[in-house]
């Protein structure tokens, strides 16, 4: 269908709506007598007077409503925490694929493949030492930092607390929280 024949048959209906609506209006009302000076080319008709039938403003602005959500503009989601049902699981899963390589350093570690090496109290707050699985190299990391699959929401004293993007599309949060203890019990 075009636009110009998806607007027709929505004024179209926004008439007929109110038609019905002046018909409802009309049946709850008393009934009144016919004027006394019917035409009589109309007699056969079922068409009110003119007088009844006069749409407002009201009319316009439905319409107006109508071209607001035809353009697109008119329309948000907000999901919240829920997963998107407007988003197609199939494009949202290429899209995670095709990240490309992981960079070096702190951008491409992984929070599974790192461990806790020790915790130090710096004048800036807490600074973490951990070592990557499978790098060999140890790094300092602070709450802030960008991991390539998360971040580090805080640290204190015995544990660091991550936030990992989940890559499951059917889960309900688009992340988890992984803690790491110093000393695991």
């Amino acid at each position: 269908m075009s636009r110009r024949s998806i607007m027709l048959a929505a004024r179209f209906a926004a008439l007929l709506a109110l038609g019905i609506g002046l018909a409802g209006v009309g049946a709850a009302q008393p009934a009144q007598p016919p004027p006394a000076e019917a035409p009589a080319a109309n007699a056969g008709t079922a068409t009110p007077p003119d007088s009844e039938v006069t749409p407002g403003p009201d009319i316009d602005q439905i319409l107006e409503g109508e071209e607001e959500v035809l353009s697109g503009s008119g329309f948000s989601y907000d999901p919240g925490n829920r997963r998107d049902p407007f988003k197609s699981l199939l494009i949202e899963q290429q899209a995670r694929e095709f990240r490309g390589p992981r960079p070096d350093g702190i951008p491409g570690l992984l929070i599974d493949e790192i461990d806790l090496k020790g915790i130090w109290r710096t004048s800036r707050g807490y600074v973490v030492q951990v070592v990557a699985s499978n790098q060999k190299k140890t790094f300092l990391l602070k709450e802030g930092d960008q991991l390539y699959d998360g971040d580090v929401v805080s640290i204190n004293s015995k544990e660091v607390v991550f936030k990992q993007i989940v890559q499951d599309p059917t889960a309900l949060k688009p992340f988890r929280e992984v803690v790491k203890s110093l000393n695991p019990s």
